[in-house]
């Protein structure tokens, strides 16, 4: 076995996700949202096939997925119950082959219905193949189970934050008039890739034009000019955690004079983080942010989050967590060990942080200054 985390550590999560079926009366759990896989077994794999792993209020899990899945899984996971199943095989008929050997074909079985995996088409699946069967709803737990991190996945994820400093710094440094977008994701995927990084998936960079519209824009091979904005988001991931960090990057001098604008962001955001401790309400910490930017008229309307939640990442139909997000209405409270990708925009620029709320505060996980950056600036 390789391991990412000692035993100690899944024996928590373990606790933690029984804990959520006594409360749904569960007697059986099964995970297949991506990340929760990752973060109960120690394995998570794309859902090409369905693939499961299976929770008793007492006793070992098992997984069931793919053969070709099989040997990765058993190196990866905590536990041994393996399960392999041939490419000719239907997924669904397997497992509950599986529950009934096992003596559960008339359980209380808990799944998360808003899991990605856990489609309408599988829940029918399942009651047909398993009638004895009742399926019990624990919503959203998939996500929520996973919102506070240990000590040890905080420091994965500050691992992946200094694979996106570097990456950042490199394309900084190159950053004359010439420099396309294309060219800096380039440079920065292959910082990810020597720097250990699970991929070469950069996130968005473009050309920083409005308020927020450049967040999502398509990356273009078109040259950069003096005085232009390159708009960088970065999202290593490192054993599927994953740390983002923005900035705003000048191509030569400034000649549209947005310094002032990027000291003001900054320092808004910096009040922002300053109220960022355990209990406080989400939508008074946006406010901070939020009622700022609009009171001084940095930004004409403000409708889109300014932070969300960040740790695991797996081959899924979503590339964010938004099962917490900072908004008006957002009555939830942060805690000691939540980690999230705070981010502000205006005028083309862009900056972003991943923050670790810790007892007395918060604590960014990058060490890049947080200013415009040039090739003269560091």
């Amino acid at each position: 076995m390789s391991l990412l985390f000692p035993r100690e550590e899944f024996a928590g999560r373990v606790a933690r996700a029984r804990s959520a079926m006594a409360d749904a009366g569960a007697e059986l759990l099964l995970v297949d949202h991506a990340e929760c896989l990752a973060w109960l077994t120690g394995f998570t794999v794309s859902e090409t096939m369905y693939r499961a792993a299976f929770l008793l209020r007492d006793g070992e899990p098992w997984f069931v997925l793919r053969e070709l899945d099989a040997g990765p899984c058993r190196d990866a996971c905590w536990f041994v119950d393996i399960v392999g199943f041939p490419d000719g095989a239907e997924p669904h008929a397997v497992m509950a082959d599986e529950i009934r050997r096992r003596g559960l074909g008339n359980a209380r079985i808990g799944a998360d219905h808003l899991s990605y995996g856990f489609t309408a088409a599988t829940r029918d699946r399942f009651a047909a193949l398993l009638p004895q069967a009742q399926f019990v709803d624990l919503p959203g737990a998939s996500d929520l189970l996973r919102a506070v991190k240990t000590p040890a996945e905080i420091d994965q994820i500050a691992a992946a934050a200094a694979i996106a400093d570097r990456a950042m710094m490199a394309i900084a440094e190159r950053a004359r008039p010439g420099l396309s977008p294309r060219a800096a994701a380039a440079i920065a995927a292959a910082c990810f890739l020597e720097n250990g990084a699970d991929t070469g998936e950069t996130g968005p960079i473009l050309p920083g034009i409005g308020d927020h519209e450049f967040l999502h824009g398509v990356m273009t091979a078109q040259p950069l000019a003096e005085g232009d904005i390159l708009h960088v988001e970065l999202i290593p991931k490192l054993r599927h955690y994953g740390a983002r960090l923005m900035r705003p990057v000048l191509i030569g001098g400034d000649e549209r004079g947005l310094t002032p604008l990027a000291e003001r962001l900054v320092a808004l955001q910096d009040e922002q983080f300053a109220a960022m401790r355990p209990g406080a309400l989400a939508c008074d910490v946006d406010a901070v942010l939020r009622d700022a930017v609009l009171g001084e008229s940095l930004r004409r309307a403000y409708d889109n989050v300014t932070g969300y939640t960040l740790g695991l990442y797996a081959r899924t139909p979503r590339p964010s967590d938004f099962s917490r997000v900072f908004l008006p209405n957002a009555r939830w409270r942060l805690e000691e060990g939540m980690v999230f990708h705070m981010y502000t925009t205006a005028g083309g620029l862009g900056f972003s942080e991943t923050i670790v709320v810790e007892s007395d505060g918060c604590r960014r996980l990058s060490s890049l200054p947080r200013k415009l950056l040039s090739s003269t600036v560091h």
